[in-house]
């Protein structure tokens, strides 16, 4: 039912396209119309009828994901996901931020060539908006070993080491919070509304 919702909706918006009709664009992405369209699917406890879409995760493209070129490819699949992008930039690493970032494995014998590792080149900082995005991302990224993350994963399809698992993603909302106020100033994330919030987001 709901993939026949999209369907009708999307070809509305096509007829629109090629009439050219103003008016009919904004009655197809009000409110109201979308409500129509999701009917019953709604989140309980939401007044608005539509899902707490506003938790956000970090998601972090290691120096050998960027050496690698794979920042397209990792951006695409949350895209394609239907998350959305509110954060990104493109930093060398500080060991200050780095140590800050990873303070709870500061002393343990591996930070040394954790910290040579995550300071050998750039790193691309984005964070995502999305209904349970952290849960979502921990589930695409895959777990922490490549060699036992599952295929179709980030992790699972793109590296072959513990030492160089190319992407990190916050581990819980709290601590997604705290990475995101680490690494990003206020002004750098963008509140904005895509139109099809509605349709990609309903549980």
């Amino acid at each position: 039912m709901i993939m026949l919702q999209r369907c009708i909706f999307k070809r509305l918006l096509q007829q629109r396209c090629c009439l050219g009709n103003q008016d009919v664009t904004k009655s197809l992405l009000s409110a109201g119309f979308a409500s129509a369209l999701l009917g019953g699917h709604r989140a309980a406890g939401s007044k608005s009828g539509v899902p707490d879409v506003r938790e956000r995760t970090l998601i972090a493209v290691k120096p050998d994901g960027v050496q690698r070129r794979l920042v397209g490819q990792i951006m695409q699949r949350f895209e394609q996901r239907g998350f959305k992008l509110v954060g990104l930039k493109m930093l060398q690493v500080s060991d200050d931020l780095l140590s800050q970032h990873y303070c709870e494995l500061r002393t343990k014998p591996f930070y040394p060539r954790l910290q040579e590792y995550m300071t050998s080149g750039p790193v691309v900082v984005m964070v995502w908006e999305g209904y349970k995005v952290v849960q979502a991302s921990r589930t695409m990224v895959g777990h922490t070993n490549p060699l036992e993350a599952q295929a179709g994963t980030i992790r699972g399809d793109f590296s072959s080491h513990i030492s160089r698992n190319v992407v990190h993603a916050s581990d819980s909302p709290e601590g997604a919070q705290r990475e995101i106020q680490l690494w990003f100033q206020k002004k750098e994330l963008l509140n904005w509304d895509c139109f099809d919030q509605t349709l990609t987001c309903e549980v």
